[in-house]
């Protein structure tokens, strides 16, 4: 007889229901650490504490000096849905404060050993709550400061599946950092402190400006690139910084948008971002930008995804025109530039915790070139000669163009898609894409083709983040020829590179390979590491698209494409070549 009894539907116990949500709000300790600044934010804290301990177990804690909470709040603020934010379903549609849903503190009480330790300036004693995995352990009185400390251990503990997918200590601190350095940029007037295993990795003191908030968070030579931002419209108000072409990343970790005060994510921000650059900077390049949007509440809907760092907007084209606006006005018209000097009196003054003895001033002006990105033909020149000394030191006498006699180059579309003619029909080659995957063979084959001792060694300055990131990479950098060592609290020094870099005149590369590597996805063991890292280098170590060629330029790149084992398709998967039969050209114009 069939057993229908697995079928049955059937209510879930609360046990299971809270570790279901909690892993909505939760992803990992970086998740936490949001969740708890924006309940400190909340309180009117002006001074938050962030401490990580990764040695024996997932332990975290923040502290703020914020309003406290009186004993019977105390005592069931980690329940689910319990909030002091909003009363009603109308509140949502005007939500001022950065927490709201009460989810947050009992999404980590469920899966975690939590400890509250929280008075009121007018309370004479504070109060003590133990949670461990949703259930509460203990109320008592304790002797603490005004505010609330709040401790997470253990995280994850009753739920191992989760706990398993997390990254290694230090790509969840580049994480944690990350979290710490946008509520900092979003968050003058607050002081933030980020200690991990008792080691301050950041500090940021309130500031009156953004700008000097930039120079502690992001440093002075990303804070020297950028220009202020300032727009207004019917709808929104633009506000911040925006960098100059020449300072661009790979990805958009340099970006930090911020609606109503919230730190969002937001493609439709970015993208808004990369239009207001336009021709400024090339195709796959993202510009540096701490951005705030005010909207009136009612025109934004934050209540899209229970973590709150998704929003809608009531009339999205219109702010994002805003934005784009914004940016554009900001290039066009003459620039508030600080002096370079002003700047290492404003740093240095900002680390001797006093107060700026200069402040950027208003008197150098720059304007911006508005022609669109090239590259230099004899960087493309160097390009290619590199790579072509490295096939020749394998063996062979000469760049045999045999193959490729057949192959009528007929030219260029846009510098970046070679257009030929073969036997069978057209040919369209992307250049960059081709000279990525002749790269990544001659480097994936010897790991390195060899490195160069730099005659001036370069010095780069790195935020928190990617001094963290940094730090569990060098080893694998060494072994492809690059030699980086620290060279005092923000700097590190590059005294070589790999061969194939050829003369480095842009110590960007390194950042670019940092920031490739901070947006995959988990690397289980060295050997996905090195595949990681041997692709980062190829793509940043390619001709570039925007890059004209000659056609013995554009001669030598497909022979040389020709020799590597898979030339159909770039290190990343996407088509080097792609063809059209003359019988499917015919079809495309209605020949028979």
């Amino acid at each position: 007889m069939k057993d229908d009894t697995k079928n049955e539907i059937c209510i879930l116990d609360e046990a299971t229901i809270n570790k279901i949500a909690a892993g909505e709000v939760i992803e990992r300790p970086a998740s936490v650490i949001k969740e708890l600044i924006d309940n400190a934010i909340d309180a009117g804290a002006t001074d938050v504490r962030v401490e990580t301990d990764w040695c024996l177990s997932i332990a975290i804690s923040v502290s703020d000096n914020g309003n406290g909470m009186s004993k019977s709040n105390a005592t069931i603020a980690f329940l689910k849905h319990a909030t002091s934010k909003i009363r009603t379903a109308d509140d949502l549609f005007a939500i001022s404060t950065m927490g709201f849903r009460g989810e947050a503190l009992s999404s980590i009480a469920a899966i975690s050993r939590l400890t509250i330790a929280t008075r009121q300036s007018d309370d004479t004693s504070g109060t003590k709550v133990i949670v461990e995995g949703g259930d509460l352990k203990s109320v008592s009185d304790i002797g603490t400061a005004v505010g609330t400390r709040i401790t997470v251990e253990d995280l994850f503990y009753n739920t191992p599946a989760r706990k398993k997918y997390l990254k290694s200590d230090r790509t969840e601190l580049a994480h944690v950092t990350d979290v710490v350095t946008r509520y900092a940029l979003g968050n003058t007037n607050i002081s933030f402190t980020l200690i991990n295993d008792g080691k301050t990795i950041l500090r940021a003191p309130a500031s009156d400006g953004l700008f000097d908030r930039i120079i502690h968070v992001l440093g002075s030579d990303v804070a020297k690139a950028m220009i202020p931002v300032s727009f207004e419209s019917e709808l929104a108000k633009v506000s911040g910084f925006v960098s100059q072409p020449e300072l661009t990343r790979s990805g958009n970790d340099l970006q930090s948008f911020f609606v109503n005060g919230r730190s969002v994510n937001s493609k439709a921000i970015s993208n808004a971002l990369r239009l207001g650059f336009y021709t400024l900077i090339p195709k796959g390049r993202y510009p540096a930008a701490v951005l705030n949007v005010s909207i009136d509440p009612k025109d934004v809907d934050v209540n899209v995804h229970p973590a709150k760092t998704e929003v809608r907007f009531g009339y999205e084209k219109e702010v994002m025109d805003a934005i784009t606006k914004a940016v554009e006005d900001a290039h066009k018209q003459t620039q508030v530039i600080p002096k370079a000097d002003d700047i290492d009196q404003t740093v240095q003054s900002l680390l001797d915790n006093s107060e700026p003895t200069v402040k950027p001033s208003v008197e150098n002006t720059l304007r911006e070139s508005t022609t669109p990105y090239n590259t230099s033909t004899k960087d493309t020149e160097r390009r290619l000669k590199r790579t072509e000394r490295d096939l020749l030191a394998t063996g062979v006498d000469s760049i045999d163009t045999t193959p490729i006699e057949d192959i009528k180059i007929l030219g260029q579309i846009d510098d970046l898609y070679i257009v030929a003619q073969s036997r069978d029909g057209l040919l369209l080659i992307d250049q960059h894409a081709a000279h990525e995957r002749i790269l990544y063979d001659q480097i994936k084959d010897s790991k390195t083709s060899g490195w160069q001792e730099l005659i001036t060694p370069l010095t780069i300055e790195l935020n928190a983040k990617e001094r963290i990131l940094l730090e569990e990479y060098i080893p694998y950098l060494e072994e492809f020829g690059f030699a980086i060592s620290e060279f005092g609290t923000n700097t590190y020094v590059i005294t070589a590179i790999p061969n194939i870099f050829g003369k480095l005149e842009d110590p960007d590369i390194v950042h670019d390979i940092i920031s490739d590597i901070l947006s995959t996805g988990r690397i289980r063991n060295e050997t996905g590491i090195y595949e990681h890292v041997s692709k980062s280098m190829a793509c940043r170590g390619a001709i570039k698209a925007g890059a004209a060629c000659s056609f013995e330029q554009m001669k030598n790149l497909i022979a040389q494409l020709m020799r590597t084992e898979n030339p159909k398709t770039c290190p990343h998967g996407r088509p080097t070549m792609v063809s059209f039969s003359k019988k499917e050209l015919d079809k495309l114009f209605g020949r028979t």
